[in-house]
């Protein structure tokens, strides 16, 4: 298991105001919405989650990263477990034409409305029981999904995307902290976490659970 961040330089290009988060709006009530996982949370007023979140191409450096880090090619069949609008899986294809993708997504929202070209291949579903047979995927992805799971529905996430993987080459991609500032920081701004760890408790987890991929994090620095 290799830790590997793809995604933290975009995370960390967006600048956050912790504080004003649990201040501003009544934060309780702001999570409870955004759990639904609907058109509040993706493209709603910002105290819900995205604030509006469509398609502007930011996903392709991170695409083009994974594709080779995982040597992808034509054929290859790929997962986006918790894969929202769809973004990734899209440049994903653009990267490596031929890639054979699907995608689920606890949201019917996200689905309903992601990108056009990829909704063929999504469906709704959990990430606690995949609707694949065992070996299904080349690649298997998961980013910022996990953590919005309780540890018992967690660890049974992990072993699900290590069933339907058919290699080590999988990615699960979390929220998590190094240091008590990070940790605060994680706490003020999240809306859907439920899962809150360092990545050494994560990587225990994982393992665990026999999962064999890979792990990656953001951090609110």
């Amino acid at each position: 298991m290799a830790i590997i961040d793809f995604v933290q330089p975009l995370h960390s290009s967006t600048k956050r105001d912790y504080v004003q988060r649990v201040v501003e709006h009544d934060k309780a009530e702001c999570a409870a919405v955004a759990r639904q996982f609907g058109a509040d949370y993706w493209d709603g007023d910002r105290k819900y989650g995205y604030g509006g979140y469509r398609y502007d191409g930011r996903w392709r450096p991170i695409a083009e990263r994974m594709a080779e880090h995982y040597g992808l090619r034509a054929g290859d069949r790929v997962l986006d477990v918790g894969c929202g609008k769809a973004y990734l899986l899209y440049e994903l294809q653009q990267v490596v034409p031929g890639l054979v993708v699907e995608g689920i997504d606890i949201s019917a929202y996200g689905i309903a409305n992601a990108k056009e070209e990829m909704r063929p291949f999504l469906k709704v579903g959990n990430a606690t029981s995949l609707p694949y047979e065992d070996g299904s995927f080349d690649f298997v992805v998961s980013l910022t999904t996990l953590h919005n799971l309780g540890i018992a529905d967690l660890s049974q996430a992990f072993r699900e995307i290590q069933r339907v993987g058919r290699s080590p080459r999988k990615y699960v991609m979390v929220e998590s902290f190094r240091n008590e500032r990070e940790k605060a920081n994680l706490l003020y701004w999240q809306l859907t976490c439920l899962s809150f760890h360092d990545p050494d408790g994560w990587s225990w987890i994982a393992q665990q659970a026999g999962y064999d991929g890979d792990l990656g994090f953001i951090y609110f620095e």
